[in-house]
């Protein structure tokens, strides 16, 4: 009995090793029409996460997801559980799902210039400071992460 339990245990291994190893999906929402979102989705997918699209704005969604609307920016996305407002940098989000604080999500409000997706040379390379914010159930915030800027 113990000799089966350890084989078939040892079978499961290669699928839980490929189940843990399963990409974050991430579904965003946000107009067709957005050039910055668009290349949100390209830093997250160049950062490993699977992404599915939907091009329907992201209104609906931030407010079923419960991001307060002072929060708001140009797309949201689901991560897990999560909500993500925002151009929230694909490190934080990775920190997100490891840490796993009870909370809604992230949220980097308006568009800051140097955040991911409103960065580079279309901004002479230029990063204002900004935060990323811990939204809690409550709808209050506190800082997930703090980036400071460059000029």
């Amino acid at each position: 009995m113990k000799r089966r339990a350890l084989l078939l245990s040892a079978a499961l291994l290669p699928v839980a090793a490929a189940t843990a190893s399963k990409p974050p999906v991430v579904e965003v929402w946000k107009s067709p029409n957005c050039g910055c979102c668009k290349v949100w989705v390209e830093i997250l997918e160049r950062d490993g996460f699977v992404v599915k699209v939907f091009d329907t704005g992201n209104n609906a969604m931030r407010g079923k997801l419960r991001i307060p609307a002072a929060l708001g920016s140009c797309h949201t996305a689901r991560v897990g559980d999560y909500a993500i407002e925002g151009h929230v940098p694909p490190a934080d989000i990775r920190r997100l799902l490891r840490e796993r604080p009870k909370a809604i999500g992230l949220a980097v409000p308006g568009m800051p210039i140097g955040s991911p997706g409103m960065d580079g040379p279309d901004y002479d390379n230029q990063q204002d400071p900004y935060d990323v914010l811990l939204v809690q159930a409550d709808g209050s915030t506190r800082v997930f992460n703090h980036y400071p800027g460059r000029k």
